[in-house]
């Protein structure tokens, strides 16, 4: 049985408010009332590393945009997702080939999760290529057979600090390069 809708969205817009306090990503909220369900989050990931496919070499791409799906069934249902940025994972599927993400992260999901959890679920994901299994997709696939040869290194981001004017990459892609 959902929550009585009020109570849907007053525990919505509190997820949402802690994940732009908590997080250093950008988020827009289709509906900022909250009131026509499926509601749609725009998240775009900002500096963090993922696989990226660039002119036939595995680098690392640090801006990814998802857009995130709230049913009202929220939070019985976990969020659906949809990948809208390149990419090349064995977990994610690139958005030509539908966008889907490998949620198996979140068999365990219960009611008591949040938004913010989801959210963090997936920058591990991105992180993390699992090449031991895949989505069904060529291109997932293709990602698979490389990081089975090749495990996912990502750069380390070290964060500005007062004196700093920007962050820090520290390792990386094999060829030392990152796209963003």
């Amino acid at each position: 049985m959902p929550l009585p809708i009020e109570v849907l969205r007053q525990r919505l817009y509190n997820e949402i408010l802690t994940c732009k306090k908590e997080l250093r990503h950008i988020i827009s909220v289709s509906d900022s009332s909250l009131s026509n369900f499926p509601i749609e989050i725009d998240l775009t990931f900002v500096k963090t590393p993922g696989p990226f496919l660039w002119e036939g070499k595995v680098t690392t791409r640090y801006t990814h945009k998802v857009k995130i799906i709230i049913t009202a069934q929220y939070p019985y249902q976990k969020p659906i997702v949809r990948w809208l940025s390149p990419i090349f994972h064995p977990n994610i599927m690139p958005s030509h080939e539908g966008g889907y993400v490998c949620t198996k992260l979140f068999d365990t999901w219960t009611p008591q999760a949040t938004l913010l959890m989801f959210i963090k679920g997936l920058e591990t994901l991105l992180s993390n290529p699992n090449p031991g299994n895949p989505l069904g997709s060529e291109a997932c696939q293709k990602a698979a057979e490389y990081f089975e040869k090749h495990p996912y290194k990502p750069p380390v981001i070290v964060e500005k600090t007062k004196t700093e004017h920007a962050p820090k990459i520290v390792g990386g892609a094999e060829d030392g390069e990152g796209k963003a």
